[in-house]
């Protein structure tokens, strides 16, 4: 039975992942980002960060039930899953078809935090940050380190990180982690091997309308099954 329990967050986690994921922020700032630099760094800085931030999202997941009631976290685990379906479903009946909104506001930010990074280069006011940089370059690759950063906080806070905190309340810890793992890993290397040709014909309508109809079937298996023991 605990097996079962396992494999079914890790289906779960796994669906939930991908589906998120895709057409995704995270999705499009590795697909660009690795047009610019080694796949191999971005790919690494971009599932370092995925992989931490699930990690995070499933400790605080197993940790609600033993701070607040295990009703009150099933309840509301089930009712944040019908509001990101229909959340879902309602941004694919809005979203046009044509450029990928998403698509845009990734590049307009790389293209900031370019401008920002020629500007620190000529500054010579800015010797501690220079300092820290410097520190953190001797060990790990500046690309490394940008794609890192800016996966973590494009994530934090994220549908998917919301997501893996109700599922890891509800599901088994272990599942979900994995689960997560592996749905990242398969988006990332995705995004940084198809670069922006396969960002560019991601339909965001079709994405939305997939992810809506998987919200909504996890709302109401979490509704008819109640509230779950297993600890």
């Amino acid at each position: 039975m605990d097996g079962l329990f396992v494999f079914e967050g890790f289906i779960k986690s796994t669906t939930m992942t991908i589906v998120s994921e895709i057409g995704d922020k995270t999705f499009f700032l590795a697909a660009l980002m690795a047009m610019q630099h080694p796949r191999k760094l971005v790919l690494a800085g971009a599932l370092g960060a995925l992989v931490v931030m699930t990690l995070l999202s499933t400790f605080f997941g197993w940790a609600a039930p033993n701070l607040i009631s295990r009703k009150l976290t099933h309840n509301l685990a089930t009712i944040l899953f019908f509001g990101f379906g229909l959340r879902s479903l309602w941004d694919g009946f809005m979203e046009e078809d044509g450029d990928s909104s998403e698509l845009a506001a990734v590049q307009s930010e790389l293209a900031d935090n370019e401008k920002k990074r020629k500007v620190a280069s000529t500054n010579a006011d800015d010797d501690l940050k220079k300092q820290g940089r410097q520190l953190l370059t001797q060990f790990f690759s500046p690309i490394l380190l940008e794609t890192f950063s800016l996966t973590f906080f494009g994530e934090w806070g994220d549908r998917s990180q919301v997501a893996t905190i109700g599922l890891a309340a509800e599901e088994s810890v272990v599942g979900v982690a994995l689960g997560g793992f592996l749905g990242h890993a398969v988006c990332t290397i995705a995004a940084v091997w198809g670069g922006k040709h396969l960002a560019s014909h991601i339909s965001e309508k079709t994405v939305a309308f997939c992810g809506g109809i998987v919200f909504l079937i996890f709302g109401i298996h979490s509704l008819l099954a109640g509230i779950n023991n297993h600890s």
